[in-house]
Parts: structure tokens; C-alpha cells; sequence
């Protein structure tokens, strides 16, 4: 089962955006977000862009930060005119301004989807509940849609001049910030946002991965994102079901608390440290991801 998800965002970080004058695309008007988007793909572009708006308003008045954020909703005929990243379908963030998402689905996202008859049947069963379109077809758009959100996380903290302190930090940041919206503003949504991860997590025998502590993923974080991305999708993936556990225990208080932690503590910090500094400034739940991710 391929698990190239959550988070395999931030390695699109090292890519750039190869045009700034979106001269072949459509401009989109009456948002907050500056977007823009390809020939047909103009309620694809009104849907995201409202959600973006949304996201950015309400933690503007959560956190009373707001960055600077032009979107870009693509075509494939599009997609390698404004990023160097060869997967179509990746919501990502390939500098500190800009949001590429895909205006289609696509073999990506189909590719997310294991064989049902494969899995257990109550487990099938949500899947295929969750994940469909209004033409009843199995589509993994509402989960990927959803990315966009985290990569705007990534967009408050790099703007926002956070130190992240440890790979995971930055990691865990953006997926608390797009579990809190979710559940705080479209709880109805949760569904799309948590059952594949939770699949992902479920089904992964930790024995078979290449890397699964957080040391690892702090030492290797370039080579694991770029040379074992299914060994990287789980770290996500693990990372974003800690992020929900997170909010059903403090709610959107431990997502403000992390924000003026790491706004407020720049120098550099042992593990030790980190884990009361977060468990008395944040949450326990948040230290509890370090002090007990092998057990």
C-alpha cells in the first residue's frame, strides 16, 4: 500500500516556482487569497480559495498572525509551467508565499486507494462511505483538498519566524493547525481527514520500516523524505493521528500554547528540556509524542 501523504509536502519545499507572472492563468477575484487558476478549473479555484480564506481568517484572530499566501489551482497541462514537483495531485508549498494544489483527480490520489476486498470489512466499509464522489466513484479529492491546510501551517510558521526546534515540531505544527480547523469549523469533514491515516498506522508493521524513531527522523529527514517515502508517510501519518488525540484532550488551546512557545523560545534546546517545556507550556499530550513514540 503506497502511503506517500501527509506531509511528504515538505520535501516540495526544495522546489521552486518557476514563473511569477501566471500570465497563461485565470485570476480569480473577490477573495482574501490571491489566486489563480487554470482554463475550466474556476469552481475548483472558488472552493479552495474560500476554504483558504477561511482557514487564514479564523486563525488570524486565534493566534493574531496572517501571511501572505498567492494559491495556484492547476491543471495537469499546467502543473510543471509553475512547480518543479513531478507528482500531479501533491498539495504542496514551494516557497514561503505560494500554494500549488491540483484542480483534477488523478492517478495519485487513485493510487492512495488499497484494494477494499484487502482490508477488514468494517474498515472497507468506511472507506468507501467516506471517500466518494457524487457520482458514487471511490476518490481520495476530500482528503487531498484538505493538504492544503497544512501546507498553509507551514505558511504561519516559516512567516511567522517560529523555531520549530525539531523536525517533527514543524511536522506536528501544521498537522495540529489542520486537525484544530477542521474540528473547531467543518467537524462533518473529520471523517475524510482521520480514517486514512489511521489506516495507514494501523496496517504498517513498525519491524518492516527503515527508520521509526524520532532521532531518525530528525538525523534523516532529507533522505527518508526523498529515498523511502512510504517510510516517511507513516512518520506523517503518525503524526497527524498524534495531532487528533491532541485535540480531543486540550482542544485548540494546545495548538495556540505551541504557537507562543515556539514564537517565544528561540535558542537551542535538549530533549530533556524540550519535554517540559512542552508539557507545562503546551500540553502533556504534546511531550508525550517524544517521551513515548516507541511505545
Amino acid at each position: 500500500m503506497k502511503t506517500v501523504i501527509l506531509g511528504l509536502t515538505t520535501l516540495l519545499s526544495i522546489s521552486t516556482i518557476q514563473s511569477q507572472s501566471f500570465e497563461s492563468l485565470n485570476h480569480l477575484k473577490g477573495h482574501n487569497l490571491d489566486t489563480y487558476y487554470s482554463d475550466n478549473s474556476k469552481i475548483q479555484a472558488e472552493q479552495m480559495a474560500a476554504l483558504c480564506d477561511s482557514v487564514i481568517s479564523y486563525y488570524s484572530a486565534t493566534i493574531n498572525f496572517k501571511p501572505s499566501v498567492t494559491l495556484l489551482v492547476l491543471s495537469p497541462a499546467d502543473w510543471n509551467k509553475y512547480t518543479h514537483f513531478p507528482v500531479y495531485g501533491m498539495p504542496h508549498y514551494p516557497n514561503k508565499q505560494t500554494l500549488v494544489v491540483a484542480s483534477e483527480d488523478n492517478d495519485f490520489w487513485k493510487s492512495m486507494l488499497p484494494p477494499l476486498d484487502k482490508l477488514p470489512r468494517e474498515l472497507a466499509q468506511q472507506i468507501s462511505n467516506t471517500y466518494v464522489d457524487n457520482n458514487g466513484n471511490l476518490t481520495m479529492r476530500g482528503f487531498f483538498d484538505l493538504l492544503a491546510i497544512h501546507e498553509l501551517g507551514h505558511a504561519f510558521h516559516e512567516q511567522g519566524e517560529l523555531n520549530m526546534h525539531r523536525k517533527w515540531i514543524g511536522e506536528l505544527f501544521s498537522n495540529m493547525f489542520l486537525h484544530s480547523y477542521i474540528a473547531e469549523n467543518k467537524p462533518e469533514l473529520l471523517p475524510a481527514l482521520t480514517i486514512f491515516p489511521k489506516m495507514v498506522v494501523n496496517s504498517t508493521n513498525q519491524e518492516d520500516l527503515r527508520y521509526s524513531t524520532l532521532g531518525e527522523f530528525e538525523e534523516y529527514y532529507g533522505l527518508i523524505a526523498s529515498q523511502f517515502p512510504q517510510n516517511y508517510g507513516w512518520y506523517q501519518c503518525r503524526l497527524h493521528t498524534a495531532s487528533g488525540d491532541i485535540y480531543d484532550r486540550a482542544g485548540v488551546a494546545a495548538f495556540q500554547n505551541l504557537w507562543n512557545v515556539l514564537k517565544t523560545n528561540s535558542e537551542p534546546i535538549d530533549d530533556s528540556a524540550l519535554a517540559n517545556l512542552l508539557s507545562e507550556s503546551v500540553h502533556e499530550s504534546v511531550a508525550n509524542i517524544q517521551l513515548g513514540w516507541n511505545n
